[in-house]
């Protein structure tokens, strides 16, 4: 029996990601699944590009602005909240659209990690007790002896990780590297047709970054990063690219042209870091924003779509 079709689309920032769904699910009767780490906050609507009032009213939309800002989130929320929704939306008769550049989040989904339980509060303080009297070093080597494939791939530097993978061995039994590979062992229940933006000319996205930029700040940027900081908000949250880089501006330290310098690079780099991150994925169907032949996005993304259902959509 053939899996439930998903599609999903990915990319860097302002690759196009939103718009590109949107039409997918307009073409196919859709609804769209949000896979972004920061647009799952309330209020955080410009520094997130969130879909605006209008793309909101396009199509129905899903898990976008429901949390406070002073909530936390984990990956394996998501990966709950998301398979929820997108049965539902499969037993409604539609086809899920899963979209957003957060790229720990779709591997979940389309790897069907499976998360174990563990993590004990008084065995974390323990080894961060540790970690502060003897160095992380102690740390680390007490990792080695038990799962030195981990111990391998950690820098000393690390220490959140280092505590957190001795961390789930102390409380588990089992190591953080066996867990992991058992956590992919079981198929997922869907068929994912995934479909990636990038550009060959990287300065025709580092444009668009540029001149996005400029937009949020005239749309308010200033004005929301303040409220954010006036606000209590979650680490998670404060992970959030533009706040952060416009704190000093916000504070008398620098002017706004060198803020948003750094706003620009900022999200610049975070671009690179996504599209490194998915180009690791071999089954995903890339399509380059300024190389298409002169054909339509949603036109070349119909046709990666109709080769996955077999016309049946």
């Amino acid at each position: 029996m053939k899996k439930p079709l998903v599609v999903v689309v990915v990319g860097p920032t302002a690759s196009g990601k939103t718009s590109l769904a949107i039409e997918i699910a307009r073409k196919f009767d859709g609804e769209i699944v949000s896979a972004d780490s920061m647009q799952i906050y309330k209020n955080m609507n410009i520094a997130t590009a969130k879909p605006t009032k209008d793309e909101l009213a396009a199509v129905r939309h899903h898990l976008i602005g429901f949390l406070d800002v002073n909530e936390e989130y984990s990956v394996a929320s998501f990966k709950n909240d998301s398979l929820s929704t997108v049965r539902d939306i499969l037993s409604r008769g539609k086809l899920p659209v899963v979209c957003g550049g957060t790229g720990l989040y779709i591997d979940t989904l389309i790897k069907n990690t499976v998360f174990f339980e563990h993590g004990k509060t008084d065995v974390r303080a323990e080894l961060e007790s540790t970690a502060d009297k003897e160095g992380t070093e102690a740390v680390l080597q007490r990792l080695r002896e038990v799962d030195p494939e981990a111990a391998d791939k950690l820098h000393i530097n690390d220490r959140k990780r280092i505590i957190r993978a001795l961390e789930v061995y102390l409380t588990t039994g089992r190591t953080i590297t066996e867990q992991e590979r058992l956590s992919h062992l079981e198929e997922s229940e869907f068929e994912w047709c995934v479909i990636g933006l990038t550009a060959k000319n990287r300065s025709v996205l580092y444009d668009r970054i540029n001149r996005r930029v400029d937009m949020m700040l005239s749309d308010g940027l200033l004005s929301e990063a303040q409220a954010f900081f006036d606000s209590e908000y979650s680490a998670t949250a404060r992970q959030a690219i533009g706040y952060k880089e416009l704190k000093p501006y916000l504070d008398g330290f620098v002017s706004l042209d060198e803020a948003t310098e750094k706003l620009k690079m900022e999200t610049r780099r975070y671009a690179k870091r996504q599209l490194t991150w998915f180009r690791r994925n071999e089954k995903i169907n890339w399509i380059n924003i300024d190389d298409t032949d002169g054909k339509s996005l949603i036109g070349i993304a119909s046709d990666i779509i109709k080769n996955y259902s077999g016309d049946k959509l």
